[in-house]
C-alpha cells in the first residue's frame, strides 16, 4: 500500500533537487509510511516507523559520536531513510562518518544538491500514501463483496481458490492438516514446480500465529476452520514469483517482507468463505471427498487433462503415474429408497457405502481414488504397483468391505434400543437402531425381505448379535446385498475411463445375477449380463422385436392370457412339457394349447432347438432392455 524509497525519488520535487544516494542503497525497496521534516537531533523518540525523514542538517550534533548516535537511533526505530538538503549545514557532501553509519546499519541515506521546497515533497508523497490506501479500500471492498456472493451461492471449495489467486495475483493452495493438498491455483505458474515435493515443503512453513507469513518461505498462511474445529490450511506466496528480497547484510529478515495487508485480508476471507461452506455441507461429503469425486468424474466424461488428473490425485497422496489401474464400483442390488419417496434414506445410504468402501481400502492398505459417482454407486480407482498384486488387492478390498459392513452392523445392533424393522440396507440408525448386516465367510452381503428383531437380538452377545442378521433367517436369501464389480486392469490413467466404465457395465449386468460373487468380473456376467451391457443397441431392440413383437402385440390385446409367460417356461424348463406346465400352474391339456397358439402366432416349430434358442435369447434380452 505504501510507496518505495525508490519510489519516492523517482517523484519531480525530488527529482529537482537532484538527489543522490550515498548508502544504505540496499534498502531503497523499503516502503514510506510517512514523510517527517526534522531539525533536532533527537527526532527518533517522536517517530514510530517507516517514515522517511527530511533535513538540512542545522539541528545535527557537530561531533562525530553525535552523528553516529544519530543515525543508530534512526535505525533503531525503523525509518525508511533519510534525506539532506546540502548548502545550509553541509556544502559539498554529508560527513563521511555519517556515510559510513547508514551503511554499516543498512538505512538509505540521500543528499539533495539543490535546495528543494520541502513542502512539495511531503504533499507528493502523501498524495501517493493516500491514492494507494483509497486503492487498497476499494480493493478491500471488492475482496468483501466477492467472497459474500461466494459465501451466498454456495461456491465449492475450487472456485474459492480459484477467485483468491485470480484477486491476488498469486499462487494459493488448501492443504489438510496432514498436509495434503485439497486444492490449488498455480496463478498462471507451473503447477508441477508449485506442488512438487508439496508436504515436506509444507512441513517447513511455520508462521507464528492463526494468519501470519512466513518470510524465509515467501508463503502467507492462514487456518481454516471454524467453531474451534480446524481441518485445513490456506497458503498464498507472496511474492508471487517466489523471488524474496534480498536480506541485506547484518539483518536476519528481509526488510518489510511482509505481504500488503490488502492480501492478509484476502487470505482470511476466503479462509472463512471456505469453513462456512463446510459447515453448510457438514451432512455432506467431505472435501478429500469431494475431490476424489471431481477426479473420478473428470476421468469419466473428459472433462479435465489426464495429466491435471495425475497432478491433483498426486498432491492428494494418491500416486497414478506408473502404476497398474483397476476400476472398481460397488452398489447394492436393492433399488434406492429415493424411488419409494424417501430421497433422505437413499442420500444416507449412498454415503454410508462411500465411507464403508473408503474404510475398506484404508484397511486393505490400498491407494486409490474413490467416491459416489451416482445416485447408487460409489467407484474406485485401485492404484496398485503391478499386474500380479490386482487379483489379491480385489480379493482383499472385498474381504475388507465385508468385515466393516460387518462390523458397522454390530455396533449398530448392540446399541438396542426398541424393537424395529431390519433391512438390508447399510443405512445409519434411526428410530429404533436400524441395522446394517454382512455376512461371514467367503461372500458378499445377502439381503432379503426385511424381517423384525425382538429386543433379545440386541443383547451385547455377540453371537445373537449375528443371528439377528445371519442371511439364514431371510426370506430364501436371495443375493439381495452389495455388488463389487472390477473392470479390466489397464497400465496408464489415459486408459483408466474404461475401467471405470466396464466395472460399471458389470455391476448393472450383475444386478440380474442370482449368484453371490466377492467381486463380479467381466467372464461371471455370463449371457444375461451380455445383453444387459447391449440393451440400448438398437440392433438388438430390433432383434427382440423381429422375434417376440408378434406374441408381445398379442398379449396387449388379451391381458388374461399373457402367452410369453408361457413361453418362458417351456423354455426355462428345458422344452420339457410337463415341467413347463407345472411351471405355469397350467394344466397339459391347457399348457400344450397354448404352445400351439404360440407358435401360430410366431410361425416358429418350438420343437426346432436352433428356433427355441433364439427366442429364449430374445427373452433374456427383452428382460434386459426392460430392466432399468
Amino acid at each position: 500500500m505504501f510507496p518505495t524509497v525508490r519510489e519516492v525519488l523517482s517523484l519531480d520535487p525530488v527529482r529537482h533537487g537532484t538527489p543522490r544516494v550515498v548508502a544504505g542503497e540496499a534498502g531503497l525497496d523499503g516502503r514510506v509510511r510517512w514523510v517527517h521534516v526534522a531539525e533536532v537531533p533527537d527526532i527518533a523518540s517522536l517517530l514510530g516507523g517507516g517514515e522517511l525523514v527530511l533535513t538540512t542538517g542545522i539541528g545535527l550534533p557537530a561531533d562525530d559520536a553525535g552523528l553516529r548516535a544519530f543515525i543508530g537511533d534512526l535505525a533503531d526505530v525503523g525509518v525508511s531513510g533519510l534525506v539532506v538538503e546540502l548548502g545550509r549545514r553541509y556544502g559539498s557532501g554529508v560527513p563521511r562518518v555519517m556515510i559510513a553509519a547508514a551503511e554499516r546499519r543498512g538505512l538509505p541515506l540521500v543528499e539533495l544538491r539543490r535546495a528543494t521546497p520541502f513542502v512539495r515533497i511531503t504533499e507528493a508523497v502523501h498524495a501517493l500514501i493516500v491514492d494507494a490506501q483509497l486503492t487498497e479500500l476499494r480493493a478491500t471492498e471488492e475482496i468483501h463483496q466477492r467472497f459474500t456472493d461466494l459465501s451466498v451461492e454456495g461456491a465449492d471449495a475450487a472456485e474459492v481458490i480459484r477467485q483468491a489467486a485470480d484477486l491476488s495475483g498469486c499462487p494459493v493452495v488448501l492443504e489438510n492438516l496432514s498436509r495434503q493438498v485439497l486444492g490449488y491455483d498455480p496463478a498462471g505458474e507451473s503447477a508441477e514446480l508449485l506442488l512438487d515435493g508439496w508436504e515436506q515443503h509444507s512441513r517447513r512453513i511455520r508462521p507464528a500465529g492463526r494468519t501470519a507469513y512466513d518470510p524465509d518461505s515467501g508463503w502467507l498462511v492462514t487456518v481454516v476452520g471454524a467453531r474451534g474445529q480446524d481441518w485445513g490450511r490456506l497458503l498464498m506466496r507472496w511474492p508471487a514469483s517466489g523471488e524474496l528480497p534480498t536480506r541485506p547484510a547484518g539483518e536476519s529478515t528481509p526488510p518489510n517482507a511482509g505481504p500488503p495487508t490488502r492480501l492478509t485480508i484476502l487470505i482470511e476471507r476466503a479462509a472463512s468463505t471456505l469453513a462456512l461452506g463446510r459447515l453448510i455441507r457438514r451432512d455432506a461429503e467431505g472435501l478429500e471427498r469431494q475431490i476424489h469425486r471431481t477426479l473420478l468424474t473428470a476421468l469419466l466424461d473428459h472433462s479435465r487433462p489426464v495429466d491435471e488428473v495425475a497432478l491433483r490425485a498426486k498432491a492428494l497422496g494418491v500416486v497414478l503415474d506408473r502404476r497398474h489401474l483397476v476400476g472398481v464400483l460397488v452398489r447394492h442390488r436393492a433399488d434406492d429408497p429415493a424411488a419409494e419417496g424417501r430421497p433422505e434414506d437413499g442420500q444416507a445410504r449412498l454415503r454410508d457405502l462411500s465411507e464403508a468402501v473408503g474404510q475398506a481400502l484404508r484397511e486393505a492398505k490400498l491407494t486409490g481414488l474413490t467416491s459416489a459417482v451416482d445416485d447408487n454407486s460409489v467407484g474406485a480407482l485401485l492404484a496398485l504397483p503391478d499386474p500380479a498384486a490386482e487379483d489379491r488387492a480385489l480379493s482383499a478390498f472385498a474381504s475388507a468391505l465385508r468385515r466393516v459392513r460387518l462390523d458397522t452392523g454390530a455396533v449398530r445392533a448392540t446399541a438396542g434400543v426398541e424393537p424395529t424393522r431390519v433391512t438390508s440396507s447399510a443405512d445409519s440408525v434411526r428410530a429404533g437402531g436400524q441395522v446394517s448386516r454382512a455376512v461371514s465367510g467367503s461372500e458378499l452381503p445377502r439381503a432379503a425381505a426385511s424381517f423384525e428383531v425382538p429386543r433379545a437380538a440386541f443383547g451385547g452377545e455377540g453371537a445373537r448379535v449375528a443371528n439377528a442378521v445371519d442371511p439364514a433367517r431371510t426370506a430364501g436369501g436371495a443375493p439381495n446385498g452389495l455388488i463389487v464389480a472390477a473392470g479390466s486392469g489397464v497400465s496408464s490413467l489415459r486408459e483408466a475411463r474404461r475401467s471405470l466404465v466396464e466395472a460399471r457395465q458389470i455391476a448393472e449386468a450383475a444386478r440380474r445375477d442370482r449368484r453371490d460373487l466377492p467381486v463380479f468380473r467381466l467372464p461371471h456376467v455370463g449371457l444375461a449380463g451380455l445383453l444387459h451391457l447391449l440393451r440400448d443397441e438398437p440392433r438388438l431392440q430390433t432383434f427382440v422385436e423381429r422375434e417376440l413383437g408378434a406374441l408381445l402385440e398379442y398379449d396387449a390385446r388379451h391381458p388374461r392370457e399373457q402367452l410369453l409367460d408361457t413361453l418362458r417356461a417351456y423354455l426355462e424348463q428345458g422344452r420339457n412339457k410337463t415341467a413347463g406346465a407345472a411351471a405355469a400352474h397350467l394344466s397339459r391339456p391347457a399348457f400344450y394349447e397354448r404352445l400351439a397358439r404360440i407358435a401360430r402366432i410366431l410361425d416358429v416349430d418350438l420343437d426346432s432347438v436352433e428356433a427355441c434358442l433364439s427366442l429364449h435369447v430374445a427373452l433374456l434380452a427383452l428382460e434386459a432392455v426392460r430392466t432399468p
